[in-house]
């Protein structure tokens, strides 16, 4: 049997509970709307960036730069584009390499690097399965040379002979 003192108490929990999960749910989504990005920039616009970044935050750009140009060359080759795609593996490759040089010069993003440029030459891999034989030339010469990208990170990363 319940006493109806024990009634108005279980009532006012309830009230209490429902408010907070409102209020939670209100800072949820205040947070979330001012976390999400209002327009991802362009590529151009990352490019436009990179001089006046400092030389500690560069690497992490040009992997990003790389990443966007990978998804866009993959969308032309798709597209059966090929021109427009093997451009885009250029920038693939320089920006790769400017991540490469700029995370050895300042010791940071080098492991992050690393892995984003296995990401792409893994990807890479599946867009030269996915073309004709006269068409994988220029994505081969793109992975080989981001695994040069990876090797000298891996070498920056741990010197042979330091313990």
């Amino acid at each position: 049997m319940i006493r109806h003192g024990a009634g108005i108490m279980l009532g006012v929990r309830y009230l209490f509970r429902l408010t907070a999960a409102a209020g939670l749910f209100a800072l949820v989504m205040s947070v979330t709307a001012r976390a999400a990005p209002s327009a991802e920039p362009t590529v151009e616009e990352m490019k436009g960036r990179l001089s006046s970044t400092s030389i500690g935050d560069r690497p992490h750009l040009c992997v990003q730069i790389a990443q966007k140009q990978l998804a866009n060359a993959d969308k032309l080759y798709a597209a059966a584009d090929v021109e427009k795609g093997e451009a885009g593996l250029v920038d693939v490759v320089t920006f790769s390499e400017l991540a490469r040089d700029y995370a050895i010069q300042s010791h940071k993003y080098q492991k992050q690097t690393e892995i984003a440029v296995r990401a792409m030459t893994r990807k890479l891999s599946e867009l030269m399965h996915s073309l004709g034989h006269d068409d994988q030339a220029p994505v081969r010469s793109a992975i080989s040379r981001l695994d040069r990208v990876r090797d000298d990170l891996l070498m920056a990363m741990f010197p042979k002979g330091a313990r």
